[in-house]
Formats: C-alpha cells, structure tokens, sequence
C-alpha cells in the first residue's frame, strides 16, 4: 500500500483532530458497550442517544455549548428510566419507550423553532467529526478516561451485577446504586460521542463493536478489550472512507462495523459448524 493514502489525509488539521476523536470515542464506546451487550441494554442505549437531543436542542439555540446540554439531558433520561424500573415499578422496555418517544419528539419540536430546522437536525442527529474542535477533544478524553477509570474500579462489582444479580444482592453490594452508575456513565458515554457519530449512530457505536467482540471472546475483559480495539480500528477505517469516497463520516463508520460484525459472525457459525466434524 503506497504510505500516501494513509499519510495525505493527515496534512489537514481537522483530519488529525478526527482521526483522534474516532479512535477515543471507539476505545470507550467498545468498552461500556461490553456491558450493554451482556445486560441486553441495546434499547436503553438507544433511549439515551435519542433522549439528549432536547438538552442538546436547547444549547444549539442558545449558543452554548452542545456537551453541557446534552449531559444534563442524557443524566435525566438515564436516572429517569432507572428510577421508573426501580423495584419492578415499571418494565424497563415500557418505561424506555415512554421517556424515548416524549423526549425525541420534545427535541424536534424544540429544533423546529429554529431557523434553517433541516440543516440543524442533520447535524445533530448524523454528527459532524470533521468538525472537531480541540476542546471537543478535550472533553472527549476526560469523559473517556472517567468512564473508563470507573469502570476498572469497579470492574468486580459491575460483573457480579451483570452476571449474577442473586450473587450481588447475597454480598450486600448496592445493586441499585450501581445500575444507576452504570447508566450514567452510558449517557457520558452518548453525550461526548454526539460530535463524532450524532444521536442516530451512536447506538451502532455502542452495541456493534461489543456484539463483535462478544462473538470472539470467551470472558468480560477480553470481549471489552477487543471491543475496544474493534471500535477505534472502525472509526479509523470509517474516516479514511469517508475521505477518499466522499461519504458521510457517521454511516461510514458505522457500516464498518457492521461489516466486521457481519464477517465475525460468518466466521464463527462457520467455525462452529466445522468443530463437531
């Protein structure tokens, strides 16, 4: 392969500062996906991503920055879906239906006041990495790191959880307090990825490199370490696509990351059905 197609693209700052912004939203997108996977919270990631496009709405209006908005409104949809299944209140898939459907038609009721309403949406919803600024990356990598951290720190308490909740509840551990962790650290996860891939991909980057990932590996940390390494080689892959074919940086990542699932998949039931031979 001549070393220009890999090295032209990186003459231009905004391709540096993308090519670093897909790589950490991969890393941490792969690695709190894990535990969506495992927990079968595919659908509560997607209620999240959708759920911060009020608070992201409002900031766009206002001129302030995006992350703020989009965090105070992803916390509240996370909190507010835990609090409404706390104790079998509620069924987690009703209660996420009811916050995901009011929430996405507040934040396009609220992005329709505004001027040029299509273009805006767009921008939300498909994100813009090309437009990464360096403070963008900034809180990128400190929403990324503690995620990250929280979760090593707790890594024995979140597998207990996710695997064996009559186990945690035995040892005493704050089961409650925990799920509510670790649904706020998936909407940080969201809300610092809105940039890269928007509200509308962001649940691809959450579940697909993990679901990969889960095909392949056989314990916890592997299958995050490996998603991890799937997500950022997918966004790296996916920007370089983008540039060379002109296509939207958002879905171009997102399909590669289809495709490695697709082709992990193929490759397993093809492996599985030659080992009883």
């Amino acid at each position: 392969m001549d070393l220009g197609f890999l090295l032209d693209p990186l003459q231009f700052a905004f391709m540096q500062r993308a090519l670093l912004a897909v790589i950490l939203i991969g890393l941490v997108s792969g690695v709190i996906g894990s535990f969506v996977v495992v927990r079968g919270m595919a659908f509560f990631g997607d209620a999240v991503a959708h759920g911060t496009l009020p608070g992201v709405a409002v900031a766009y209006i206002m001129g302030q920055t995006l992350f703020l908005g989009g965090l105070i409104a992803g916390v509240a949809v996370a909190l507010g879906i835990g609090w409404l299944t706390r104790e079998g209140r509620l069924k987690e898939d009703t209660a996420i239906g009811v916050v995901f459907a009011g929430m996405f038609a507040l934040g396009i009721a609220i992005i329709s006041t505004a001027r040029s309403y299509s273009v805006d949406l767009a921008h939300i919803l498909f994100g813009n990495v090309l437009g990464v600024s360096d403070t963008d990356l900034l809180i990128m990598a400190v929403c990324g790191a503690v995620v990250i951290l929280t979760i090593v720190a707790l890594y024995k308490e979140f597998l207990i959880l996710s695997f064996d909740p009559t186990l945690a509840r035995t040892l005493h551990l704050p089961d409650g307090t925990l799920r509510m962790l670790l649904l706020v650290l998936l909407a940080v996860t969201v809300v610092a990825s809105l940039q890269t891939v928007g509200v509308a991909l962001m649940v691809a980057m959450l579940v697909t490199p993990a679901a990969t990932a889960q095909l392949l590996a056989r314990r916890l940390h592997h299958m995050m370490m490996l998603a991890a390494v799937i997500g950022a080689l997918s966004g790296v892959v996916g920007l370089y696509l983008s540039f060379y074919l002109n296509i939207a940086s958002g879905p171009a990542i997102v399909l590669i990351t289809t495709a490695l699932f697709v082709a992990a998949f193929v490759g397993s039931r093809l492996l599985g059905h030659a080992e009883p031979a």
